[in-house]
């Protein structure tokens, strides 16, 4: 068993995993959304798009951007957010636009695990 790839597979489903507990819930109010998930949900996102640096192969690039695609609309999401509660005014459209980038997020961390599965699927032992 490789270590490595053990490591790496735990992050990236992991990742997954953590923008869900955050998307999932009620689109109208950010009660049913955590900050604090959210901040673990880019923080989890950030490691695996660490762990996916080192790998020259094409399927390492494609992973590699799918991870940047999310980790770039979670921190997005997490800049409108503080900026919406501490300058402007939070409402519908702002919420909506939050969980809307976790939700683009979870669809790059949910073709990035299909990816990692396919390439561990089609690898020989």
């Amino acid at each position: 068993m490789n270590l490595d790839k053990v490591i790496s597979g735990f992050f990236i489903i992991l990742a997954m995993t953590v923008n869900f507990g955050f998307f999932y819930g009620d689109m109208d109010s950010l009660d049913h959304h955590s900050k604090y998930e959210l901040m673990a949900a880019i923080i989890v996102n950030i490691i695996a798009t660490t762990l996916k640096l080192g790998d020259k192969t094409q399927m390492g690039s494609v992973l590699l951007a799918t991870s940047l695609a999310a980790d770039i609309q979670l921190v997005a999401a997490a800049s409108i957010w503080t900026i919406a509660a501490y300058v402007y005014t939070m409402n519908q459209e702002v919420v909506a636009m939050i969980i809307s980038l976790s939700g683009g997020a979870l669809l790059a961390n949910i073709v990035s695990v299909m990816l990692y599965m396919g390439d561990t699927l089609k690898s020989k032992r």
